[in-house]
């Protein structure tokens, strides 16, 4: 045999080998396995691999909710000379359009992450109390139906966002009175959370057409009201519960007493410090546990609720929602929302309704979502107490 025979003989079996294995090469089977894998996942209801984010879409989305105003067009003006009677035409620039703080610039959040993509609609309270909001005041199986109405509403009022139910549970609730050790709150037996985790794995998720599929689709809120307490005591006691995919956390600086006045009689703060605690602690959980992101909400309806907003950080486990928390007339809200929420951005923002006291004065409504999306930025959490 020639060289130049026996030189081509090799490069045609090499050749020969990388075709017939051309799967092997790139690895995994890629092209043939992948989608038999996934259907054996879901004949045996196991979860589907996280897919990478789509920086491209999260982009598109944050920017669509910042709902900024549009540049205005010139104008064009005919001015006639009162003499001559001549005409002509002038183009009248509009007044630059004022520079907005939105969309913030965090870095990228993890794979899976609920929000910009998907809307959080959801009901709040405690199961002690029928008065601490919808969750608690009506019967469960009336309270689920009260809720998955809300969330049509939002899907109807914004089709191109779908909407994740969540039942948002006071799991640390704030007290007139000292307690046993002086720190004027009351932690809810874990039995109660469990009931609340129950409620939540019966809410039906829902297909592309609207219309209910498999349970398990809603997501679980714990809020904290510290009293004399801080976050560096509260929120590792319900560590068991963070670590669960489907639960995130809610903190409440009306209730946190530094001053050492008793909850109910002022207002409580909570510092950039406290609330990077609660950042720092959850992401800990993410990537200790491998979790899809969590999600932080902060109440806030005054100035001084949250001090050193621009210290807070922004980290790609957890995902914060400043969380308008104040009630009244559709003005006041709006105007709250603006002071408090709009010119003191962190992350994405959220909006609370009272079914009972944002409708007690003479011709009051209920906000809808139609008018709550015409905010800057739109509310990406909307909660119902």
């Amino acid at each position: 045999m020639s060289k130049k025979i026996w030189i081509f003989s090799i490069v045609a079996t090499l050749f020969c080998v990388l075709v017939l294995n051309v799967s092997g090469f790139f690895g995994d089977d890629v092209y043939y396995k992948k989608p038999e894998e996934e259907k054996k996942l879901t004949e045996k209801n196991l979860p589907l691999p996280i897919p990478p984010l789509d920086i491209i879409a999260y982009d598109k989305k944050i920017n669509e909710i910042a709902n900024n105003p549009l540049p205005k067009e010139p104008v064009k003006k005919i001015i006639k000379d009162p003499k001559t009677g001549e005409e002509t035409t002038i183009t009248i620039e509009p007044k630059p359009t004022p520079s907005s703080p939105w969309p913030v610039k965090t870095p990228y959040p993890n794979p899976g992450a609920i929000l910009p993509f998907k809307r959080i609609v959801a009901y709040y309270g405690n199961l002690y109390s029928t008065k601490m909001g919808v969750l608690g005041q009506y019967p469960e199986e009336e309270m689920l139906v009260k809720l998955g109405a809300e969330v049509k509403k939002w899907e109807e009022a914004d089709p191109d966002t779908p909407v994740v139910p969540a039942l948002h549970y006071i799991a640390v609730v704030a007290q007139n009175k000292p307690g046993d050790d002086g720190k004027y709150r009351f932690r809810m037996p874990y039995s109660e959370i469990d009931k609340v985790l129950a409620m939540a794995a019966k809410i039906p998720a829902r297909n592309a057409s609207g219309t209910a599929d498999a349970g398990g689709n809603a997501i679980v809120f714990l809020d904290i009201q510290l009293g004399f307490s801080s976050v560096e005591k509260e929120i590792p006691l319900l560590e068991k519960y963070f670590k669960m995919p489907n639960v995130h956390l809610g903190i409440d600086p009306e209730f946190s007493m530094k001053s050492g006045i008793r909850p109910g009689k002022i207002v409580g703060t909570l510092d950039a410090t406290d609330i990077n605690f609660a950042l720092n602690y959850l992401a800990g959980l993410v990537r200790g546990n491998n979790l899809t992101p969590k999600i932080l909400t902060i109440h806030r309806y005054t100035q001084k609720m949250v001090t050193n907003y621009k210290q807070i950080k922004t980290l790609p486990e957890v995902q914060i929602v400043m969380h308008m928390d104040g009630w009244g007339g559709e003005a006041k809200k709006i105007n709250t929302y603006q002071q408090f929420i709009y010119k003191e951005p962190v992350q994405f923002t959220g909006f609370k309704l009272f079914y009972k006291n944002d409708t007690l004065g003479p011709g009051t409504l209920l906000m809808t979502p139609e008018k709550l999306l015409k905010l800057s930025p739109r509310p990406i959490y909307i909660q119902y107490q």
